[in-house]
């Protein structure tokens, strides 16, 4: 029997320069944060939410990620202090891995990583980059559910500018979508349209991945590599991203002094 499509993909081919030497030998995904690997605090919302099947893209030390979780993740039993979702399982995620390193030598960046994981994909997935971490994030079916009846390419959840991204990334307007604002410093008057930060986790549409926006043949045989900020910022003048603010913690584990931060909140 074929693996059910997934309806998740976790990014987790990056170098990680910034966080060298940490990186050197262990991949970001795997670095701990309070007690367990940056990766694992997805892979528990995930199960938490009832996604059954989940890709992991890997590049750099690869190997190391499939190892750590295998083919299938049981999430730990679940504390009391955390609430359940309402179809939370609780039954574990199955996982499939796309090793861009192992095939072509390196990572794909974010658009060409999705188009050659999309085989696996189902026709609506959520996408989360495995060094962000948001604890408080929930992946609720209800969202899903939205998104695939809004015949939108792309929903992705915005946060308040940290300070490493005071200009943020796209703005939101009132009627909830994305939009594609030019970059400006920090906000300084009441005036200037407020831009928030892109937190990377978004729900997808196949399509967006197809003919129609994106040249990249299916599956991407060739190994391309490409950013997805363009593929964005075109659907975005086109009306069709969604955004919601997502105000939990939130943290883009960038840098050694982020990841100490990290461990005393």
């Amino acid at each position: 029997m074929a693996p059910r499509p997934a309806t998740a993909l976790l990014l987790a081919a990056g170098r990680g320069e910034r966080m060298r030497p940490l990186t050197d030998t262990c991949p970001k995904p795997l670095l701990q944060v309070r007690g367990k690997p940056l990766l694992q605090w997805h892979l528990e919302a995930l199960a938490r939410a009832g996604c059954g099947a989940a890709v992991v893209n890997t590049a750099w030390l690869g190997e190391q990620i499939e190892a750590r979780f295998g083919e299938h993740f049981h999430p730990a039993p679940r504390s009391e202090a955390v609430p359940a979702t309402p179809q939370g399982a609780g039954s574990g995620v199955a996982l499939r891995y796309s090793h861009e390193g192992r095939d072509f030598g390196g990572a794909l960046e974010t658009a060409g990583g999705i188009v050659r994981a999309l085989p696996h994909l189902a026709n609506v997935f959520w996408v989360a980059a495995g060094d962000v971490f948001a604890p408080d994030f929930v992946f609720d079916p209800t969202a899903v559910a939205a998104f695939a009846a809004s015949g939108l390419l792309a929903h992705i959840w915005l946060v308040p500018n940290p300070a490493h991204n005071p200009g943020g990334d796209f703005g939101l307007s009132a009627q909830g979508l994305a939009l594609n604002l030019p970059k400006i410093a920090a906000p300084t008057s009441t005036g200037t349209p407020q831009r928030y930060t892109f937190s990377t986790i978004a729900l997808y549409r196949r399509a967006f991945f197809e003919a129609a926006w994106c040249g990249i043949s299916p599956g991407n045989p060739a190994g391309v590599k490409a950013p997805l900020a363009p593929l964005l910022r075109a659907a975005m003048d086109s009306g069709k991203v969604s955004a919601s603010l997502y105000t939990g913690q939130w943290t883009d584990v960038g840098t050694p002094e982020r990841l100490a931060a990290l461990q005393f909140k």
